[in-house]
């Protein structure tokens, strides 16, 4: 399977408490079993297949650590820097812009990332989809990381935490990152992002009766795309590196 890939590597600013925590400047600098999380990143998107993998940052650390693999290549794929943007959702807008579609988004700190969840979730996605996000059912994740304290979402059918993967298969895709990036601008105003959804809607979803696939395509018409959620087959895939104690996990699993 060949593809093309954009990796979040920005940074909202001031100090990341994962990445002082590592001892580093950028969370994508850390080092776990041997390998940096850019690398480790970078090399599963290379072996799932990836032929081109543009990298979203504006740290000049993470720039020099490309700059030194791009000197000894060890990946097949094409790699290249692109700027980042004030936030992820116009990072990736830009980055859609600069390579277009299809693109799947992941982030730096996806630190235990396989090939086989990015193939099998690029499978799954429905041929007709403009984008597809994928969510690992909360069962999955606390029988692969009992431990792990994430973040999930609540649905008719049960509880979900993301994956940070996504799947741009459209250009029309670009049109749910523009409803992202009003809903980031809003973040500190709930009222207009309750607005932007409408009573009925809110109100179904928060009493509970919304389904995932029912939410997700909801969203997507907002937007006037087909949006739809894949289910994840690993629990794993739902942790990443948010804070030090996501770090000191996965550190665990990897180094033992």
């Amino acid at each position: 399977m060949s593809f093309q890939a954009l990796v979040l590597a920005g940074s909202r600013g001031g100090i990341d408490p994962v990445a002082d925590y590592a001892g580093v400047s950028h969370k994508g600098l850390i080092v776990l079993g041997g390998q940096t999380l850019l690398t480790r990143v970078l090399t599963a998107l290379d072996q799932a297949g990836a032929r081109r993998i543009g990298v979203s940052t504006s740290d000049a650390a993470l720039e020099a650590a490309l700059v030194a693999m791009l000197a000894a290549p060890s990946l097949a794929a094409d790699i290249q820097v692109l700027a980042s943007a004030e936030g992820p959702s116009l990072s990736v807008r830009q980055g859609a812009a600069a390579m277009g579609t299809p693109l799947l988004v992941t982030t730096v700190d996806h630190a235990l990332l396989r090939p086989e969840w990015l193939t099998e979730f690029m499978a799954d996605a429905p041929q007709d989809a403009d984008i597809a996000i994928l969510l690992a059912p909360e069962a999955l994740v606390r029988a692969a990381a009992p431990e792990t304290r994430r973040t999930y979402l609540a649905f008719r059918d049960g509880r979900y935490s993301g994956c940070n993967l996504f799947l741009l298969k459209t250009d029309r895709a670009l049109q749910a990152i523009d409803l992202w990036r009003k809903v980031e601008q809003h973040r500190k105003q709930p009222w207009k992002i309750a607005a932007m959804l409408g009573p009925v809607m809110l109100g179904r979803y928060l009493l509970g009766r919304m389904t995932l696939d029912e939410t997700v395509s909801r969203i997507g018409a907002l937007a006037g795309v087909k949006a739809v959620a894949v289910r994840a087959r690993h629990g794993l895939a739902a942790v990443d590196v948010d804070k030090p104690s996501d770090l000191d996990l996965v550190r665990s699993l990897v180094e033992g």
